[in-house]
Order: structure tokens, then sequence, then C-alpha cells
């Protein structure tokens, strides 16, 4: 006996499972008296009553059978069932409700453009997504995410998470428009359009961009000289040349023949130029033309091609954004490993030494096939894709992982090698396949639950779904790194097609990630100190529009009040132009001093805005919605303002912007004693009426209390204010304050919609006016342990008051910071505010969020 247990022991055991199929019949009958006896127990205990108690039911609709709910359902249920049948809809689209017929609508996933609504707005892929969820809003053509439902709050919450998570925002309405041509016809355009050039960079900078490694940032401009009117911020990214070379499906030949054979098509290269959706019209009609107008000696031009409607863009942000994107961007392999691929393989573990605006090409799978119980799939993958040049020159080029996907293997279309294609993302001429539907998927899945637990005859074998078009496990994708120099917080973008949005949007999301909106973009751009397109570039078109639409939501929203609880109006888009009368004030006043007697009378400065072509109104009844913008420009470059103080011989004032290999050193200057002598400040800056005006960026931190709004007036203080403010721990509520008259008629309305800056006549207001020499674009942001806010003001001006502010005080109280007063369009009170000029600290403020 023990001999045939031992016999018995070594051999391999087989369970026996349940059976195929389960006849119900049968199974009841062997069953009847063990359900009699349960049954009677039940009805006992009940006493006969099987109705569910009425203090026990759901609150639900479920038990109401009325006809119009039965007609609902059967409405949704045909809807559901007639989603194959192409026909159905278009025969009977009155007897689906507008709802069942939208999601339908916003379900298909066609491989280009935009689901559209009756009016041609455009809706992203994350719609659907986004209605449940968001306030939404129409706006640059498409239905924004305006942000989550309730009264705008929430802001402490948002910075928390972006400290101690991950955020994710569909940015799919900008859009990317492709330059392709020879490499010195390009850069010859990007010359007279981009500020600044690739070719104003230093060496290495410049290499890198041209090769494709790093992506570029700029202002693009219209065709003409560097103070022409801006567009809109851009950034830029050149094909890699590797990709070119290594891609060996794309029609070179007939590409060539277009270009009259440039070089054997060596110089051909592709550049990529993403613009903002409120600036895309204007910016690819003045690249369009740029092209145009650039032609060489042998007649070549440059191919200009709007990707409105194929690529989409998902910025990741957050301090664990760069483990999400580990966790869930699993590149694949191909033929043909790029040096991008290696590269990201070698920085994922290390995200520190990633360099800034960095470009990663990848082909990634589809993140719903990964195994969700794999934990350290990353570290895998990192040893698989740096020990995959080995096994290409050993093997078949595929290496082994311990990454397990789901055996979908019968949805690959026939004639498809999976990885032995490494389809690129530049190539826009291949019609990248879209990912596996929802509904093919989950019969998969279904079926996969069938075979593991027996059930269903599976002697038919697997049956082949009927599938018309083509379908891809992997998504080819640009993966970019923002500048982490400025801040701390990483952030990332993920460019890929537009059939692919869904996929990684759900994935992002249920990996832990919160979705923003643009409000709570607003914030965070705040936040982080970046500039915020088009809310705060006054010179662009794109801002008239936009502050447009923000006057008409504003009075829609006063009127709704009661007259007893409205207040007074306010300019909605800044009055920039009344800045100029600072500036007059500033430069006709000795040693930049401003006295209360050199205030200019009413009817002079009327006179001098009704005389300067900058101030008069030429708007006419089209523009008043959508008017041009003010006559000036923001200087985003340390070039630029340095340009800007040469081209006025203004070399002298007191700014000190960030240049390389710069001897310039604000701690130098104010430990320097002679630097504010007679002698040395003798030339005196006249202002030109001719003269645009020249705004910087700068940062204000409130000195002892106060809180900024949006729209705040930002105004030149006397240098006794600043006393008062630094000297004495307490000032009384009438110090430092206007009248509540000067308040309500400082910025009047004339009848062309323009805002005029209005200088007091009753000696008390004339008293405590203080000319404005800029406004606060984005106020404070609620719930930030250092509330800063973002204003705009005029450059000449901060200089002027920085060497008044010095020139009071010894060296060594002397600061960095500039002193100035802030008020709120609808207070009466100044605060006392430092300001930080952006370009002081950083070489650019092209950084757009």
């Amino acid at each position: 006996m023990n001999k045939d247990f031992h016999h018995d022991r070594g051999k391999p055991r087989t369970a026996a499972g349940p059976p195929r199929t389960i006849n119900v019949h049968k199974f009841a009958e062997s069953r009847a008296s063990e359900l009699e006896s349960l049954h009677s127990i039940v009805k006992e205990r009940l006493s006969n009553d099987f109705r569910s108690q009425r203090s026990k039911r759901r609150r639900t609709t479920g038990h109401d059978n009325r006809l119009a709910k039965s007609r609902d359902r059967k409405k949704q249920k045909a809807g559901e069932v007639n989603v194959t049948n192409p026909g159905y809809l278009e025969k009977d689209k009155k007897k689906l409700p507008r709802h069942v017929r939208r999601k339908l609508e916003l379900t298909k996933n066609s491989l280009d453009g935009f689901s559209t609504s009756g009016d041609g707005t455009k809706r992203l892929r994350t719609h659907l997504w986004h209605a449940k969820r968001f306030t939404m809003t129409k706006l640059w053509g498409f239905y924004l995410p305006l942000g989550v439902h309730g009264r705008g709050r929430g802001s402490r919450a948002l910075l928390k998470k972006l400290k101690g998570g991950v955020l994710v925002h569909d940015a799919s309405y900008c859009s990317a428009v492709q330059l392709e041509g020879p490499e010195d016809l390009l850069l010859s355009i990007l010359e007279t359009v981009l500020v600044p050039s690739p070719c104003s960079h230093c060496e290495d900078a410049r290499s890198d961009i041209l090769s494709g490694a790093i992506y570029g940032s700029a202002e693009l401009h219209h065709v003409g000289a560097v103070f022409s009117q801006t567009i809109a911020p851009v950034t830029y990214m050149w094909q890699p040349q590797q990709c070119r070379n290594a891609d060996t499906n794309v029609d070179h030949a007939n590409i060539c023949g277009e270009q009259q054979k440039v070089d054997g098509c060596s110089s051909l290269r592709r550049l990529w130029v993403w613009i903002h959706a409120a600036a895309f019209r204007e910016g690819y009609n003045a690249l369009q033309n740029a092209c145009e107008r650039q032609v060489d000696a042998a007649g070549t031009r440059v191919n200009c091609i709007s990707l409105e409607n194929h690529l989409g863009k998902l910025e990741v942000m957050g301090s664990r954004a760069s483990q999400l994107l580990q966790k869930m961007l699993h590149p694949s392999t191909c033929s043909s490993v790029n040096s991008s691929l290696v590269k990201y393989a070698s920085y994922i573990e290390n995200d520190d030494q990633i360099p800034s605006s960095a470009i990663f090409s990848l082909s990634v799978d589809d993140p719903r096939f990964l195994d969700k119980d794999i934990t350290n799939a990353s570290e895998a993958k990192v040893q698989d894709i740096l020990s995959y040049k080995k096994d290409e020159n050993g093997g078949n080029g595929t290496p082994k992982r311990d990454m397990k996907l789901l055996p979908c293997s019968f949805l690959e279309p026939e004639g498809s090698h999976g990885l032995s294609q490494c389809i690129d993302l530049w190539d826009t001429k291949k019609d990248i396949d879209p990912p596996i539907e929802e509904n093919i998927l989950c019969m998969e899945k279904h079926r996969q639950r069938m075979e593991l637990f027996r059930i269903g005859d599976t002697s038919t074998g697997r049956q082949q779904p009927s599938i018309e078009r083509r379908f891809s496990r992997f998504c080819p994708i640009l993966l970019l790194r923002s500048d982490s120099q400025k801040t701390s917080i990483i952030r990332w973008s993920i460019i890929l097609p537009l059939s692919w949005i869904k996929v990684f949007w759900m994935a992002i999301v249920t990996n832990g990630a919160q979705a923003i909106g643009l409000r709570e973009k607003h914030w965070i751009s705040c936040e982080l100190g970046f500039p915020c397109f088009p809310r705060e570039f006054p010179d662009c078109s794109a801002y008239s529009c936009f502050m447009a639409l923000e006057e008409a939501a504003d009075d829609k929203k006063s009127e709704l009040r009661s007259p007893h609880t409205r207040t007074w109006k306010v300019p909605v888009p800044s009055p920039w132009d009344s800045l100029r009368f600072a500036l007059e004030g500033l430069n006709g006043a000795a040693h930049g001093r401003v006295q209360h007697e050199q205030l200019l009378p009413h009817d002079m400065i009327r006179n001098i805005a009704m005389n300067n072509p900058y101030l008069r109104s030429c708007k006419t009844e089209t523009e008043s919605s959508c008017g041009a913008p003010f006559e000036g420009f923001v200087a985003r470059t340390c070039n630029v303002l340095i340009q800007f103080l040469d081209e006025i011989k203004a070399s002298h004032l007191l700014l000190f912007p960030k240049v390389l290999h710069s001897k310039k050193c604000i701690g130098k200057f104010m430990k320097d004693e002679k630097i504010l002598n007679e002698d040395a400040g003798g030339v005196i800056y006249q202002i030109n009426q001719d003269q645009k005006l020249c705004l910087v960026r700068v940062l204000l931190h409130a000195y002892r209390e106060g809180s900024f709004e949006e729209g705040a007036v930002v105004c030149a203080p006397h240098i006794d204010d600043v006393m008062l403010w630094t000297t004495r721990s307490e000032i009384s509520k009438g110090e430092l304050q206007v009248p509540e008259s000067f308040a309500r008629s400082c910025f009047s309305q004339q009848a062309t919609g323009e805002w005029e800056f209005q200088v007091p006549e009753e000696p008390a207001a004339k008293e405590s006016c203080r000319l404005p020499i800029g406004f606060i674009t984005t106020g404070f942001v609620r719930g930030s342990k250092k509330p800063v806010a973002v204003a705009l003001c005029e450059a000449v001006c901060l200089a002027r008051l920085r060497e008044e502010q010095w020139k009071a005080v010894g060296v060594r109280k002397r600061r960095k910071e500039i002193y100035v007063l802030v008020r709120n369009l609808r207070s009466t009170a100044y605060r006392l505010a430092l300001a930080s000029i952006v370009l002081e600290q950083w070489e650019d403020d092209l950084e757009c969020m």
C-alpha cells in the first residue's frame, strides 16, 4: 500500500474541472426539495408577505413603470443596439433624444478632426468626460472646461495636490504648423518671425535645438522689425535627423521633385511650431506669408501645413508627475532603436538629470493592456531597453520582458508584424492606426473570463470579429520635459495622435492624476510665476478678443444684481495707454520725482490724448467687440530690453537685465556711492509721442498687508509714501487713501468704449492722486503660502522710481526690489508692494502656460 502511495505521489495530479455547460432545469429538479424548504422558511419569517418594505426601498425611480419612462428606455436601448448601423441615425434622428445622439457621436473615434456642434464649435476628444464634471465654456472655437462646478474656489486643495500629487490638463486645443523645406531656408524664415530666433542662442543650445534634442520657446511676430506686433508665444521643435534617416517609408523622391532636388534631399528638414488656439489662425497666416516671401535663388519654397486636426496634447504637472509616467508609459522596442529611446531609459530613474526642454520620441504600449498586478514594471522595462542592442545583434531583436499583456492577438490585423514597423509621429502622410475600440476590447475580456471559468462551448473555436479598419496596440508619442530651472514643479507634455487622446487620458486619470480646467491652470501659472496666454499678453490681438468676452460676461453678471447691491463699473480690459501720462509726469520732474504741482491739468491731458495718435480712439464699430492691442510691446527677453534702451538712448537708466557674459550686476551698483551723482545722471530721457511703451513683467509681494486683485492699478509712490510705510509701524485709516468719488471716476468710459484716466480737480483728491505705471494681470491666489501677484509695468517708470528711492536712503538700505503702490479698482486705499523685475532674474520670460 505504501508502495502504491509513493508511486501515485510521483504522478502529476489533474483536478477535474467543472463541466463546460450546466443544464439549469436538471439542476433545479435535483435541488427541488432544498429550494422548497428554503422557500417555506422565508415564507414563515415574512408572514407570506413578499413585498419590499417601504422604509427599506432605495430612493430611485426603478419601480416607476409609467409609459414615458418605458418609452425613454426603449429609445436608449435602440440607440445602444444600433450603434453599428450607420444608416439608422440618418433615418431616425428625430426618434432618439438629443443626449443619446450626442453621446453616440462623441463615442466615435475617428482618425482626424474634432466632433462639432450645430454652430461649428469643436468638442475635445475628452468632452464627454469633462462635461459630466466641469463647467464648460465656449472659447476660441472650442467647448473647453472652465473649472470644477462651484463658485470658483478650491485653490488651496489644488496647490496642495500640485506639490504632493499629479495634475493633468487636456491642451488639445493648441495646434501645430509644420514647415518643410531646406534647413537654411527654414532658419531664414524663423529669423523674420521669431524673437529670439534659433540663431541668436549660444552655440550649444543652437546645436541641440537644430538636432531635435530640445525644443525652443519664442514669440511669434508678424514679418517686420523686432518691435512689430506680437501674435503669441510659441514652442518650436525640429524633427531629429536620425529619425528622418531611419524612416525608410517616407517618400523623399516626391519631396525632392517638388523642391527641385535640393542637395540630393540632404538638407530637407521638418519643423513644428505649436500655437495657442486663441491665435492659431493669425499665426498660421503669418507663417504662410513668411514662407511665400522667402524663396531662394533656385526657386525653392517652404511648405506650410496645418496640423490642426491631427495631433493632441496632454499636460501633466506635479511633484509626482515623473513617477506616474514611469508607471504608465512603457516604451515598445522596434527594429531600429533610436537614441531617444535609450536616452529616456537612462533618465527614467534619475529625474534630476533630465535636461531642460528635452524631447523624447517614443513608441509606447497601449496603457489598457498593462497588467495591473505588476508593481515594478518600469525597472524591468529599463533593463530591457538598455540591453536591447545586445539582443538585436544576437537574436531576433525582441528582448524577453516580464511584463504581461492581455492575449488579444486575434485583434491584430492580418499582414501586420507588430513591432517590426516603427511608426514615427513626424510622418503626417501616414495614417496612424487608432487604438482598439472599447466594445471590441470588452468582448475579448468577456471571452477570456468565460474561458477562465470554463463556461460556454469552445468547440467551434474563436470567432473573428468583423473589423473594418486597422487597430494598433502601440502609439507613437513625443514626450516633452518643460524647463525646470525656474521652479521645482515637474511639468511634462505628451504629444500624440488625436485618436489616442481618450485612451491616455483615462489611463492618467485612473492612475491618480486630478484633471484641471482653464481656471485652475491660471492659478498654477500664477503660483509658479509663469505668464498665462492670452490674459497677460496685452500686445497681442488675442488679448483684446479675450478681454472683450470677459467684459461682456462681467456686464451680464452685473445686470443680474439688484441696483442697490450693484457696484460701480470698472475697466475689465486695463487701459494701458494711460501709462503714458505717468511716463511724461515722471520724466518732466527733476530727478524723477513727481511733485503735486506738476500734475498736468485735466484739459491739458485731454488735449494731449486727442493730439497723440496712440491715445486717441480710432476704432470702428466692427472693431468695438475685439479691438486692436495697445500701441506698445512687452519686453520678454533681455536682448529686446537692451535694444530698446539703446534705441531711446537711455542705457544709463537703472535697469539690469540679466544677460550672459554681462558685467552688469545689481549688487555691484547698489554698493556704488558714485552711481547716483549729479554728473552720472545728467542725461535726462525725453519721451517722444511716437515712441511705443515698453512694459516688463514684475512680481508683486505685499509689504505688510493687502490682497491684490486682477486688474488693480500699480501707481508710482512719492518718496514720502515709502518712508511713511517703512518707518512707521502703524498707519491711520485716512492716510494713503483717495476719496470714493475719485475711485469711481478715476477711469471713465467714453462713447467709443475706450477707458481714459481722469486726473481729479478737487484739491483733496489731487493731493492723494498717484499716477499709474502698470496694471495687475493676475491677482493673489487664495490658499497660497507665498501669495504673488503678476503685473506689467512701464520699464522707464520703474527705473525712475528706483533712482529716486536709492537717492533717498543710504547705500546699505538699498534694495533690489522697487517700492510701488497698488490700489484695487473698487477700493480707496493704497497698499505698498515690492516689485521684482523678471528679466533681472532670468535671461528671458518666454515660458508660458
